[in-house]
């Protein structure tokens, strides 16, 4: 009796373990939880994707009936590149970063038609298509001097095409413009050549000044030899005795001023390194 009363025991003790189990796996399945910055989409097996989303939190659903999809609502990064053709017709390889994240209200629909990658699958694509469209209304050049229109451009023409799309773009910004090797090798050479402009032009207003001081110089030449010519015709030889008179008054003082022994010659004296004839 005791042995029947203890496999008794045992034997409800393992259907109520079993009952516990069940209730507990069925208790599981029939809720799912919403973590901060994620949205619920609810697919129904006889209604489809319900219209309303869900918010955060912990919620009930009909186990095999309903299944949650999450969505990740928070602001997320993305970047692609694109080369495009300018006006002038040169190549430019252009680095684009949006950050993007879904319209809430919209999400049943973004879960319908473009499933839960829905931002792979739209965002390179029109931002390709936007980024080629922007470019080819500009030169190559003018994609520096003009960078902030052309990214204005950019902003605005992607912020609208993702609107069709159901996707907020918070921000949008050109990281990167490269060019071609040809077109960057033309730009380098006409860099040089502008330096080298400035170069000559530099070089040549130089000889200008140059010329124009000789000019001068001549000038002041030519004038202080006509001085010295209409003195002379004025005052006869009395201009020139006066400069021989400064100039022998200079030699005296040069004498006074240094050792010499005269020479046998009259009028002649011998320096320590050489000879002057008065």
């Amino acid at each position: 009796m005791a042995n029947q009363a203890a496999v008794s025991f045992l034997t409800n003790l393992a259907r109520a373990a079993f009952g516990l189990g069940a209730a507990a796996t069925v208790m599981n399945s029939s809720l799912y939880t919403v973590d901060g910055g994620q949205r619920a989409v609810l697919f129904d097996r006889f209604r489809g994707v319900i219209d309303q989303t869900v918010g955060e939190g912990t919620h009930f659903l009909i186990p095999w009936l309903q299944k949650p999809y999450i969505f990740d609502i928070r602001t997320r990064p993305h970047t692609f590149s694109s080369i495009s053709g300018t006006k002038d017709l040169q190549m430019v390889n252009l680095t684009l970063r949006v950050l993007s994240r879904p319209e809430v209200s919209r999400l049943p629909y973004i879960f319908q038609h473009l499933g839960l990658e829905y931002d792979e699958k739209v965002l390179p694509s029109i931002g390709n298509e936007v980024m080629k469209a922007v470019v080819a209304q500009f030169n190559a050049d003018q994609l520096l001097t003009e960078r902030p229109r052309v990214s204005a451009l950019v902003r605005e023409s992607l912020i609208r095409r993702a609107k069709d799309f159901n996707i907020v773009l918070d921000d949008v910004a050109i990281t990167h413009l490269s060019y071609g090797t040809e077109f960057s090798r033309a730009v380098e050479q006409k860099q040089v050549a502008q330096q080298e402009a400035e170069r000559s032009k530099f070089v040549v207003m130089k000889a200008d000044q140059e010329r124009r001081a000789a000019v001068i110089r001549a000038e002041g030449e030519s004038e202080a030899a006509q001085l010295i010519s209409d003195a002379t015709s004025k005052t006869g030889m009395g201009l020139i005795e006066l400069r021989r008179i400064e100039a022998s008054r200079e030699v005296a003082a040069t004498l006074a001023s240094h050792d010499w022994w005269p020479l046998n010659e009259p009028g002649v004296f011998i320096w320590p390194n050489g000879t002057i004839d008065l």
